[in-house]
């Protein structure tokens, strides 16, 4: 029993000040490790601004073609062109007039033209739809006023 005592009295001892203080991290080691996570915090971010972008784009070529679609219906079925897109929502072509993605409003560029529905019928209405924003796509560098 005296042995035990004495082996446990001796390894308590034999542990040097240096090694009780190295059980944490070091500065350095702190600073590479928030470095790194600083690092894939940006990643991420410029990832998530490009597929808002993308996502916000996507939206606005499919709002393009619908409004586009429900312009042509009009137009075939009252034999005249809409005269605002508050007349194809009225009209049950559309539920609402959709934000554009782009600029975030209900203000869309739209495009007036004479139309001739029979060579005895012509009127000027509602033709096409644009965007109104200046901006460009970061995809394919194209204005969204051109789409």
């Amino acid at each position: 029993m005296v042995a035990m005592t004495q082996f446990v009295a001796r390894s308590s001892r034999s542990i040097s000040p240096r090694r009780r203080c190295a059980s944490g991290f070091t500065l350095i080691e702190i600073m590479v490790v928030l470095t790194i996570i600083a690092i894939l915090v940006g990643i991420a971010a410029v990832r998530y601004d490009r597929s808002m972008v993308n996502a916000r784009e996507a939206v606005l070529k499919q709002d393009l073609q619908a409004l586009r679609g429900a312009i042509q219906q009009y137009t075939l079925d009252k034999q005249q062109a809409p005269q605002s897109l508050e007349d194809l929502a009225s009209a049950g072509y559309l539920r609402e007039v959709p934000v554009d993605p782009i600029t975030r409003a209900k203000d869309w560029q739209l495009v007036y033209e004479d139309v001739m529905l029979s060579p005895d019928q012509t009127g000027s209405g509602l033709t096409d739809i644009h965007s109104k924003s200046d901006a460009v796509s970061s995809n394919d560098g194209t204005a969204y006023s051109s789409w």
